[in-house]
């Protein structure tokens, strides 16, 4: 589970740093995956800004409760981007799935660690 934890948290890191850079120098490749230059956009690296900060922090500290709910708040919206976007060939609605795909192992390694300790606790009880 650590080890996924860490790829999760890398693959964030690892995609964020250039699409943030990307993003606040209007790169010439930003227009394709996210449009021209706009309010929503800046919004949209507001998110990711966000995204990059936690989990910069978090492999510091990576804590599974606490990287539980960014992955999933990642996965939920990766996962909704085809239907958001109108369409599957975008690249960036292609990276968020297979973004999502790897959080998506990392939550469920999360989820069964926690139930096993759950279970172990019970049998102490």
């Amino acid at each position: 589970m650590k080890r996924m934890i860490y790829i999760s948290l890398i693959i964030n890191v690892v995609v964020l740093i250039p699409v943030c850079i990307g993003l606040i120098s209007d790169a010439s490749w930003v227009e394709h995956g996210y449009g021209p230059a706009s309010p929503a956009r800046g919004i949209l690296l507001s998110i990711y800004g966000s995204i990059l900060l936690v989990s910069l922090g978090l492999l510091i500290n990576p804590l599974p409760m606490l990287v539980a709910p960014l992955l999933l708040v990642q996965v939920l919206y990766k996962l909704t981007t085809p239907f958001t976007v109108g369409n599957f060939t975008n690249p960036v609605v292609i990276s968020n799935i297979l973004v999502a795909l790897v959080h998506l192992v990392t939550l469920l390694l999360i989820l069964r660690s926690i139930r096993d300790k759950a279970s172990s606790q019970a049998l102490l009880d």
